[in-house]
């Protein structure tokens, strides 16, 4: 059997969702009768780039010959997965010390009227988990818009971009410990990938099927309807 070092070369360069998903799961022989992979359900934000990454490095794995006898995407399930659109968006994190009170009404709010920034909550209060051990922490998500017209801009210029408009919607936040900006590259599905009713099957053995909200619509039902979708797929196949 590959030992853990070859499975770590495995999930070298993986995101983190994949590498969980692959610990403890794949395994395969080095000569003599191979052993099937059991099956691998993951939820990916961008099909074509992040499951295709997940491929290659598997192909490249010493000893993966079940993998190298037939193709494991064809050139159409390709197509389909490129074909899929997102808008683009950033996040700002805004974390606080223990015993700090954030002095506003509501735990999260839609805003309507500013051109930079589309919702804002407080983390901790949205969660239903204050305590005076934890330091509140408060999330922002900026317009599409915005996310679109900055999305190569500088990570620090695009910082103090949402800082200024957030201190003109709530002045009354106090100074934050820390703040992380990222970049929220695939955010909401505007275009899903087609014909492929919640999931696609790009392998059969090993089973590897690939689904999320990518292939059904933007919110928590099509979460759901794909969810749904690869537990019928994978059932089928056991």
């Amino acid at each position: 059997m590959v030992g853990m070092s070859s499975l770590t070369l495995l999930t070298a360069g993986l995101t983190p969702q994949l590498q969980r998903a692959v610990q403890g799961h794949v395994r395969v022989s080095r000569g003599g009768p191979q052993e099937c992979i059991p099956p691998l359900v993951d939820h990916i934000s961008d099909p074509a780039q992040d499951f295709l990454q997940f491929v290659v490095t598997s192909l490249l794995l010493e000893g993966t010959t079940n993998f190298m006898a037939c193709p494991v995407i064809n050139e159409s399930q390709k197509q389909q997965l490129e074909s899929a659109s997102y808008s683009s968006r950033y996040a700002l994190g805004l974390f606080y010390e223990a015993g700090t009170w954030i002095d506003v009404p509501w735990a999260a709010q839609y805003i309507t009227d500013n051109p930079c920034i589309r919702f804002i909550s407080i983390d901790n209060k949205k969660r239903n988990i204050e305590s005076p051990e934890i330091g509140p922490s408060v999330v922002v998500h900026t317009t599409v818009a915005f996310g679109s017209e900055h999305l190569d801009s500088d990570p620090a210029e695009v910082q103090q971009l949402i800082l200024s408009h957030l201190e003109r919607i709530v002045p009354s936040l106090p100074k934050p410990a820390s703040v992380k900006c990222q970049k929220w590259r695939y955010s909401q599905v505007t275009k899903a990938v087609p014909n492929c009713l919640g999931q696609m099957i790009l392998h059969t053995q090993p089973l590897l099927i690939c689904g999320g909200d990518g292939f059904t619509h933007s919110n928590f039902d099509g979460c759901i309807d794909s969810a749904m979708s690869l537990a019928e797929a994978v059932k089928s196949h056991l």
